[in-house]
Order: structure tokens, then C-alpha cells, then sequence
């Protein structure tokens, strides 16, 4: 291998090293490298880390409502098929995965209104979120103490989840309230004080079975008077 020309007589130092700068520049280009001006793209998540953090939530979810937030968390790393090392990665405490899953509820209840509003008919929607909102209390020996916290006022850590929950029922109810099925005066606040207030009571076997009915009810109370 040849070394970094010499500068010859007729070439001054300075020109030489522009030269060679020059030339080092050009390689990056070719190679695809980044320059000092130029900015590498973030990095998406790996599929298979995307995809094992998802599981966690999801077997985290299960065993946090089974067995309250003092679950096992190697247990909830080998139900969900991956190593202690792999949980901690992700979650690096026991109240950053209690957390999480209560974001990632959040925002399934968020995509939900949109994506019911889409397929189903206005009263069709409310009902189908309202039942999801059931599945979400069924959480409640993590979240019981941010649910009300919820209603009685504002909190922190539950501020952004507290805004996607009103805004996913007040745009179905809105919509319910413009397709004619449910009543004007109608507050949307109303029926989440309701449903929460399941959760203060769901020390029963069944009861989500008796909090489907209640949201059945609900649906009834709120047409309009005729």
C-alpha cells in the first residue's frame, strides 16, 4: 500500500492536505458513510424487540390484574417467552412496566374510538368503546389509584392519559348526539364516572359480566326522550 503523497516542491503543505481531506471525503460519500455536517437517521426498533416488548405489556397486564403489582416479574419474563435481561432492557423497574401498561391501555382505548367510529354506527361505537373501557378497569389493581385520581382531579403522571380518555368520549358521544341516538343534554363525563365507579366495586367474580350490563344501561338511559 502506497502512504499519503509527498509534497512536492510546486505543492504547498496546506494544498497537499486539502488534497487528501478532499479525497477522504469523497470515500465517505461513496461508501455511504456520514459526514461531519451530515446527520444519521435514528434507528428504528428492531422487529423482534418491538415485538418482545409487546408481549411483556401484554402477559404484564394479564398478571398484574391476576395477581396486583407485586407479580413476579421473572414469571411474567418466562410466560412471555423471553429472558430477565430482555424485561429489564425494556423495563428497567417494576413501576416503569406498571406504567407502561397503563399508557399502552390508554392508547389502545384512543386508537379504538377511531377505528369504531370508522366501522360502526354511532350508538354502535360508544357501546363497543365503553366495553373496552371494561376490559381497561379489569386493570384496576394498578390503576385503581390513577382512575381516581381521574375523576377527582388533575395528576401528573396521568395528565396526557387522562386527555386521550376524555377526547375518545366526547367524540363519540358527540357523534352519537348528531346521528340523533342519544339525548343533547347528555355530559360524557357522566358515563366515565359511571364505568370507574365499577372499579370501586369489582370484588366479585362476575363482576364484568355485571359491568357489560351496566353499559347496556347506560346506552338505554341515554336515548332521547320521546
Amino acid at each position: 500500500m502506497t502512504g499519503p503523497p509527498v509534497p512536492t516542491k510546486t505543492e504547498s503543505v496546506s494544498e497537499s492536505v486539502d488534497k487528501i481531506t478532499g479525497d477522504y471525503l469523497r470515500l465517505q460519500l461513496f461508501l455511504g458513510m456520514p459526514t461531519k455536517n451530515q446527520k444519521m437517521a435514528p434507528r428504528k426498533p428492531r422487529t423482534d424487540a418491538q415485538r418482545n416488548r409487546e408481549l411483556i405489556l401484554e402477559v404484564a397486564k394479564v398478571a398484574f390484574t391476576r395477581s396486583g403489582p407485586n407479580a413476579s416479574l421473572d414469571d411474567i419474563a418466562k410466560e412471555a417467552g423471553v429472558g430477565a435481561g430482555t424485561l429489564y432492557r425494556h423495563f428497567p423497574t417494576r413501576d416503569a412496566l406498571i406504567e407502561a401498561v397503563y399508557r399502552t391501555e390508554v392508547e389502545k382505548l384512543a386508537t379504538a374510538e377511531r377505528r369504531f367510529a370508522a366501522a360502526m354506527s354511532p350508538i354502535e361505537a360508544l357501546r363497543a368503546w365503553m366495553l373496552l373501557f371494561v376490559d381497561y378497569i379489569a386493570t384496576k389493581q394498578i390503576i385503581a389509584s390513577a382512575l381516581n385520581a381521574y375523576v377527582g382531579g388533575p395528576s401528573k403522571l396521568y395528565e396526557g392519559s387522562r386527555a386521550q380518555i376524555q377526547g375518545a368520549i366526547d367524540a363519540l358521544v358527540k357523534r352519537a348526539i348528531e346521528h340523533g341516538d342519544i339525548r343533547r343534554d347528555l355530559d360524557p363525563f357522566d358515563l366515565l364516572r359511571a364505568l370507574v365507579g365499577v372499579s370501586n366495586v369489582s370484588s366479585g367474580p362476575d363482576w364484568q359480566q355485571s359491568a357489560r350490563r351496566l353499559v347496556d344501561i347506560l346506552i338505554t338511559g341515554s336515548r332521547p326522550i320521546k
